[in-house]
């Protein structure tokens, strides 16, 4: 592996926001803090694996978060997987009145998991696939039904999605 560009805070601080966000959604709120710098610890640590080649940065911490948080919850609540307790997105076109948190709270896990790294990460197909370990048409598989189950929750038309 190539050493990190410059310091490690100047290369993990565009994704702070992102990583503090899916901590507030993959556990309880006052649990995220500890889980991000659990991450953050964990990253730094292992910085001399990252690979450019295998995947972005922000890919990389996230994989290191979702673990982190998978470990919290286990030592902690063990039957509240992949779901928080508030629902962020960057998409602020979303009509009002539709509990948008919820409903994805209603999809099976790794649908949730999709929905999640796709649309609040911003990670692409690719990234989400590696992060998961599952291949990439598995990945827009799971979008595909995932925005098929919010349609019917959200009483959202067919073609407004």
């Amino acid at each position: 592996m190539s050493e990190l560009p410059g310091s490690f805070a100047a290369w993990v601080t565009p994704h702070l926001t992102v990583l503090a966000a899916l901590g507030r959604r993959v556990v309880a709120a006052g649990d995220a803090e500890d889980v991000v710098q659990e991450a953050l610890l964990r990253a730094w640590r292992r910085r001399s694996t990252f690979d450019p080649a295998r995947g972005s940065a922000r890919a990389w911490l996230v994989a290191i978060l979702l673990d982190r948080a998978r470990r919290h919850r286990v030592r902690s609540r063990p039957d509240q997987p992949f779901a928080g307790e508030e629902w962020t997105s960057p998409h602020e076109n979303i009509a009002a009145g539709m509990d948008v948190g919820r409903a994805v709270d209603t999809l099976p896990l790794r649908q949730r998991q999709v929905v999640v790294l796709y649309y609040l990460v911003d990670l692409p197909v690719a990234e989400i696939a590696e992060v998961l370990g599952i291949g990439e048409g598995s990945v827009k598989s799971h979008l595909r039904d995932a925005r098929a189950g919010l349609r019917t929750r959200l009483g959202t038309p067919d073609g407004e999605s």
